[in-house]
């Protein structure tokens, strides 16, 4: 189920109070124990299997990841890459976005409005893996005309969580 899918059955659906005290937990740590989610919310742990059953099923929670330092696998370079195509046609897109989903080092790819096409977020293991990456993968792919680059010197924040509609009380 995708991001949109849960909007659709929003006539029927809102998140309420407790929905969001369970997502913000669940953002805080995916791997607690459903025990330890129900205290923590004030539910009994039958009521908070079934609002975090319902919360997937309707696509609220995508999923759960384990988040790993980039570092401890080799790709600790972070890039960010403005790309522009040669074409600005449905056909051009598709074939663009088809071919940049099938790149492990893309970690993130979205088309943007303003003076580029696409914004990319890679991770390379270093300089020569970026030079690598450029010249080998990214102009391999159909369609972009120019690519401007950004390296990160450093990561001031960086963060899985979403922000949450204050509770009421």
């Amino acid at each position: 189920m995708n991001r949109t899918d849960w909007r659709d059955m929003a006539e029927d659906f809102t998140l309420d109070a407790t929905d969001i005290r369970l997502i913000d937990a669940l953002q805080q740590d995916g791997r607690i124990t459903n025990l330890e989610l129900a205290k923590a919310c004030g539910l009994s742990p039958a009521a908070c299997h079934d609002r975090v059953r319902r919360l997937r099923e309707r696509g609220v929670i995508l999923g759960s990841v384990a988040l790993i330092d980039p570092r401890a696998l080799g790709c600790g370079l972070l890039i960010f890459v403005e790309v522009l195509l040669d074409r600005t046609t449905e056909d051009a897109f598709r074939a663009f976005a088809t071919h940049v989903a099938s790149i492990p080092e893309i970690l993130e790819c979205h088309m943007v409005a303003g003076g580029f096409d696409y914004l990319i977020k890679a991770r390379v293991s270093d300089m020569a893996a970026y030079r690598a990456f450029l010249g080998g993968i990214l102009a391999s792919v159909p369609g972009v005309r120019e690519t401007r680059t950004y390296a990160v010197l450093e990561e001031v924040t960086s963060t899985t969580r979403l922000p949450l509609p204050a509770l009421s009380s």
